[in-house]
């Protein structure tokens, strides 16, 4: 495995024969969001309220919590959903560049030619774990793609590495 390097580009978009960005999916869009914290937060309110009329004040603070939470786990979930990986892939080079959910770059290169795909799968599960191998070493790709999203992905990618070294 190569070492990540600070950024760059691969060939010339003409030599390109591969390219795919692979993003985390996520149901819940950001009006999505609003609504269901809107919705969460009035719930709880009402309900706090009732909790503080009836004399049970304490209660009040614990779905104030609860909305505190989710929104964080909310939060959380979308800044997890601004990392990607980018695969591009011509005659000379594989290039592989992640970025993370901070804006943190890592950027692959390898040989097409000494590159080979690892595919586990598991009969439950589907293709569990998909590796780029370059001399012993692995890099796991699209680790935050689901089974089917993996295996489509693979399917396409280990065609075009097929009709780069052909």
């Amino acid at each position: 495995m190569e070492t990540p390097s600070p950024g760059g580009a691969a060939s010339d978009p003409v030599d390109i024969f591969f390219a795919a960005r692979l993003t985390p999916h996520r149901s819940l869009s950001p009006q999505g969001f609003l609504a269901l914290m809107a919705a969460v937060g009035a719930v709880s309110f009402a309900l706090g309220l009732f909790s503080v009329v009836k004399g049970a004040w304490p209660i009040a603070g614990f779905f104030g919590l609860d909305v505190a939470i989710l929104w964080f786990a909310f939060r959380r979930n979308f800044a997890d959903a601004r990392q990607y990986e980018e695969i591009r892939l011509s005659p000379t080079e594989l290039l592989i560049r992640r970025v993370g959910r901070r804006g943190d770059e890592q950027v692959y290169r390898f040989n097409p030619y000494w590159v080979r795909l690892d595919m586990l799968r598991l009969e439950d599960e589907g293709l569990k774990r998909l590796d780029v191998i370059s001399h012993g070493q692995g890099l796991e790709i699209g680790a935050f793609l689901n089974p089917d999203d993996r295996e489509s992905f693979a399917e396409a990618f280990g065609r075009a590495l097929g009709t780069v070294r052909r």
